[in-house]
């Protein structure tokens, strides 16, 4: 097997569509607390969850002797900063509410100082999921120039239960 010699990740890109690629993901955590007001048993009631985010992403091993990303596809900690900024900061420790649970978005909007969360949809694992996805995706797009993009956001709302959101699936 011959070696490849050692180029940029941009002029790969540019000349080489089958250059490989790599899947990274960064786990975070967050609380938070929600209700889904149809649902047939416990989780009709207030409660909260220690929730788990998984980012998945894919994209092209950087090669750039010398510079801080060299053999990475994103750094780790980049990729917490703008998944914390975007998502985790805005949700942790939040009442997340689905705008026509009329009952409970109404009470918590009348306390004052309280972090409420107002969402377009029930605040399933699933419905969750899809909008961190819908959220994150165009914040990691290609970012380093090595055809970055976001494949899947996991969300854990307990260790044995979670939903998945990938590219292909929503598109």
């Amino acid at each position: 097997m011959r070696a490849r010699p050692a180029t940029r990740l941009r002029d790969h890109f540019a000349t080489n569509t089958a250059f490989p690629t790599m899947r990274i993901t960064r786990r975070l955590e967050f609380d938070a607390g929600h209700r889904i007001p149809n649902h047939l048993s416990q989780c009709r009631h207030l409660h909260g969850h220690r929730y788990a985010l998984e980012i998945t992403l894919v994209g092209g091993v950087i090669e750039a002797a010398g510079r801080p990303d060299d053999g990475m596809v994103m750094d780790f900690s980049e990729v917490k900063a703008i998944a914390k900024q975007n998502v985790i900061d805005a949700w942790d420790h939040a009442f997340l509410v689905w705008r026509d649970d009329r009952a409970v978005a109404d009470f918590l909007g009348g306390l004052p100082g309280h972090k409420t969360v107002v969402l377009d949809a029930v605040p399933t694992a699933e419905n969750l999921a899809r909008i961190a996805f819908s959220i994150l995706d165009p914040l990691y797009r290609d970012s380093y120039g090595n055809h970055l993009h976001l494949e899947r956001i996991r969300l854990y709302e307990t260790p044995n239960c979670w939903a998945d959101a990938t590219r292909e699936d929503l598109a």
